[in-house]
């Protein structure tokens, strides 16, 4: 299976704003959460999916009231039961922030089984992506 990016867009309103008057990192947690979910339900049934782990979440620039954000996501990195995800929000000036989601494919029951997906590497940007993956997978073993 390619790579599939998702996008979602978000606006940043009064009530996403900290007391510095930028975007507050627990709303940008909660896009980036749910960029990752929209990914990983892409190519599994969403009703089977649960994020395990985020892995980090790096802050490059503020997001400020009006910004108009957009939220890229896509599957890295597939495993027997895993899927890391990659999530970028950008606007206008570049990369606000990134970092990786880890989603098990859960039964019914929550017991992680298989999802068959087998992803195919088209770029030298999803090849370091995946890299990128696979190094945050072996630490947090």
């Amino acid at each position: 299976m390619k790579i599939k990016t998702f996008t979602t867009h978000h606006l940043v309103k009064q009530g996403d704003l900290n007391h510095h008057g930028t975007l507050y990192a627990g709303r940008s947690a909660d896009w980036f959460v749910e960029s990752g979910f929209i990914a990983a339900a892409g190519l599994a049934k969403p009703e089977n999916i649960v994020c395990l782990k985020i892995h980090g979440m790096t802050f490059a620039k503020p997001a400020h009231r009006g910004d108009i954000l957009c939220c890229e996501s896509r599957v890295i990195l597939a495993g027997k039961t895993s899927l890391m995800v990659h999530v970028q929000i950008v606007n206008d000036s570049g990369t606000l922030l990134q970092g990786f989601l880890t989603f098990i494919h859960v039964d019914r029951d929550g017991k992680p089984i298989p999802h068959g997906i087998e992803l195919e590497y088209s770029n030298d940007e999803e090849i370091h992506l995946r890299k990128e993956a696979e190094r945050i997978k072996n630490e947090s073993r």
